[in-house]
């Protein structure tokens, strides 16, 4: 058996801060949504979670960088959560790239990412379109979703200002993710989150291995193998090393990068659990292609630099 290797150097690609003193956080400080897919989330709600919080968590690891994904600040404020976290970089180092949030079917689209972009910091965006809570429910054409004829003009503005789209839906949404990377070829996609292989029963993995390899024929799409979190089971190696296994051979290792989804992971795992498990998982790969999954494909993806690395601040 491969004895498993720790990364020499991890540059997580989707995290998340957030200051409730600072900003208006909906999902933290109003009512807690019954239909999280990690059930009940009410931890999150009670503390703050900022670079200080994610070097002790971390602490050990050799992380050179972070990416931060939009955390639902209050969606009257989306770039003044920019405008905070490059303020919070040039205090911390950290994050090194952020992905903020824009609604791509309101009239307002445009003029909100030219003012994210003032950021040096913006790479992308996550916009969750309008999904169904399961299959049975999905309906084609609904205002907000992938068809919609005005997310669509939205969508296409990333290329034109050179932005990469963050995709988060259910898997059986994944086939028309599918139909979107395939109408804009020359938009950088990445999928969040594994695809959300939530039902581990051979039906529930089937449903998700097809809409995985659907998006996968994209060229375009890269892959997170993040948030491996179920809502009644900690994360285990034997659990997950399944669907990552999978997922690694359907995106081809030249297509996956490392996510932590801190701190909302620390409902299931800590950090440590996590980087070990993966590490253990992968202990087959060569070490070109274990820098490639914690490193080099997430700084390719997002342009990160090695000069805006933060080791000098831990």
């Amino acid at each position: 058996m491969t004895e498993p290797r720790l990364p020499l150097r991890i540059l997580d690609a989707h995290h998340h801060f957030w200051d409730l003193s600072a900003g208006h956080y909906p999902w933290l400080s109003d009512e807690i949504d019954a239909h999280f897919f990690l059930g009940d989330y009410t931890p999150l709600t009670r503390a703050n979670f900022l670079p200080q919080d994610y070097r002790a968590a971390t602490r050990g690891y050799p992380v050179a960088g972070t990416v931060h994904i939009e955390a639902e600040r209050d969606r009257a404020d989306q770039v003044g959560e920019t405008r905070w976290l490059t303020a919070l970089h040039e205090r911390t180092g950290l994050p090194s790239a952020i992905v903020g949030h824009v609604w791509f079917h309101r009239p307002e689209c445009e003029e909100r990412l030219l003012a994210h972009l003032e950021s040096p910091l913006l790479r992308g965006i996550r916009s969750k379109p309008v999904t169904a809570r399961s299959p049975a429910e999905m309906r084609r054409g609904l205002p907000g979703s992938m068809q919609d004829p005005a997310w669509l003009r939205g969508f296409s503005l990333l290329q034109r200002h050179g932005l990469s789209w963050d995709l988060r839906v259910p898997c059986w949404h994944l086939g028309e993710a599918a139909e979107v990377a395939r109408a804009f070829p020359d938009t950088r996609i990445v999928l969040n989150h594994t695809g959300f292989p939530w039902d581990r029963g051979a039906q529930g993995l089937a449903a998700w291995r097809a809409g995985m390899e659907d998006i996968a024929g994209c060229p375009n799409v890269w892959l997170k193998v993040s948030e491996l979190g179920l809502p009644h089971a900690q994360w285990t190696v034997e659990g997950n090393r399944g669907v990552v296994r999978e997922a690694i051979r359907i995106f081809g290792i030249e297509r996956c990068m490392f996510g932590s989804n801190w701190p909302v992971s620390t409902l299931r795992a800590s950090f440590a659990t996590i980087v070990d498990g993966l590490a253990e998982i992968l202990a087959d790969l060569p070490d070109d292609g274990l820098d490639r999954f914690f490193y080099r494909n997430a700084a390719r993806f997002y342009r990160i630099e090695p000069s805006s690395a933060a080791l000098d601040r831990r």
